[in-house]
């Protein structure tokens, strides 16, 4: 995209929101990014996740996805690979971008601003929006989906993930911190812990200790090149099944 001098528009709703909050806006005013989570199918389930089946991570409250996706959900691991996205779209590290729980899945993002001030992208949660905004950029157009009835809404909440009980969130943010191949090796453990948490061959706590684990034995590439990016992929599959 630099080369080409031309600019990488965002489709995944929250970092739709994010840039069209930053639209125009001077980084330097820039204090935090925020992306927001509905907190999947466990969010403020008590006891133990270790029992957790393959069945009950896949129902998701609000959507159907697809399974990898959905587990990814109940993870939080969707919000660790986002942290790493944001982090690349709009060149900032991952220790100014948060993450808050938001059940009503109303508000896709935030900016907060160094005097104190908020911008919020608010929307239904629909991803034809963002991937129609991005198609008509600049020009925004007219479209037959719902609209959002502010009137009607009975509240927007806020909490912080609990981030002990959804390790996964901390791996993509320790991924985007450390930077170079790191985030394609978490990737690539994660797509192998997942499809063996869904076929039975480890439990739900599983998945982050595989991607852990994979993270701690690889060799950090800091400056890859593309050939450098396939071959950590390929290493942490390979590795991550011999960990399973």
């Amino acid at each position: 995209a630099e080369k080409a001098g031309v600019r990488v528009l965002p489709i995944d709703s929250e970092h739709s929101g994010l840039w069209q909050c930053l639209e125009k806006q001077d980084p330097a005013f820039v204090k935090k990014l925020i992306i927001t989570s509905s907190g999947g199918p466990f969010r403020g389930r008590k006891g133990s996740l270790a029992k957790i089946t393959p069945a009950q991570a896949l129902n998701h409250p609000k959507w159907k996805m697809g399974p990898k996706i959905t587990i990814d959900s109940a993870t939080m691991m969707n919000k660790g690979l986002e942290v790493i996205e944001a982090a690349n779209l709009f060149r900032v590290p991952a220790g100014k971008i948060d993450v808050l729980v938001h059940p009503e899945a109303i508000v896709h993002a935030l900016v907060e601003f160094v005097d104190g001030s908020h911008f919020a992208h608010l929307g239904v949660t629909d991803m034809r929006l963002p991937i129609q905004y991005a198609l008509s950029y600049p020009e925004r157009l007219p479209d037959p989906l719902p609209r959002l009835d502010l009137a009607h809404l009975t509240a927007l909440t806020f909490e912080n993930p609990d981030r002990k009980r959804f390790p996964c969130l901390d791996l993509g943010y320790t991924a985007s911190k450390i930077g170079g191949t790191m985030p394609a090796v978490l990737n690539a453990a994660n797509e192998i812990a997942v499809e063996a948490f869904l076929g039975s061959r480890i439990g739900f706590l599983g998945i982050p200790k595989i991607i852990e684990k994979t993270l701690r034995a690889h060799r950090i590439v800091y400056k890859p090149v593309l050939a450098d990016i396939f071959a950590a992929d390929a290493w942490a599959r390979e590795t991550a099944e011999e960990l399973l």
